[in-house]
């Protein structure tokens, strides 16, 4: 299925690329987030005399994306996790209580912007995380994840 892309997606394209891509990567992901259009004769024309206010939107995106990113740099926090003796923790420490913690700290983060290579973060001590704030922005972290001994 032929689709417009009206902003950049990693690993697909860019702003007005006309790409091939699974119906149902488009029908439920590209279209319903409007991250894209269907690439109609119409549509072609219509996004053609739009261009420049995508590329501004898109624009303006990246430059707060940049800022960001900015406050971010270097960031840490630190979580409380029940772990035994050995530093082994009961359990995990997953994309919930890091976005929680680094809310908590004032730098708020969704935890669709983590990548945690690894999975869930399951010894005490720091692990270097990366955000991925926009398609061209990704930010190191440190989370310091700290035991409670019962």
């Amino acid at each position: 299925m032929q689709v417009i892309l009206l902003e950049k997606i990693s690993n697909v394209g860019n702003l007005g690329d006309l790409v091939e891509v699974k119906p149902g990567f488009a029908r439920n992901f590209l279209l319903p987030s409007g991250k894209a259009q269907m690439a109609t004769k119409a549509n072609l024309e219509e996004f053609e005399t739009k261009r420049a206010e995508y590329e501004a939107q898109q624009a303006s995106l990246l430059e707060a994306a940049k800022q960001r990113a900015a406050a971010l740099e270097g960031a840490s926090v630190t979580v409380l996790a029940r772990s035994g003796n050995e530093g082994k923790l009961f359990g995990s420490v997953g994309g919930d209580e890091i976005a929680a913690a680094f809310t908590a700290a004032n730098k708020p983060v969704e935890k669709r912007e983590l990548r945690l290579p690894d999975g869930p973060l399951r010894n005490t001590g720091e692990h270097d995380i990366v955000l991925h704030i926009h398609p061209e922005i990704d930010v190191a972290v440190k989370v310091i994840v700290e035991g409670e001994e019962e």
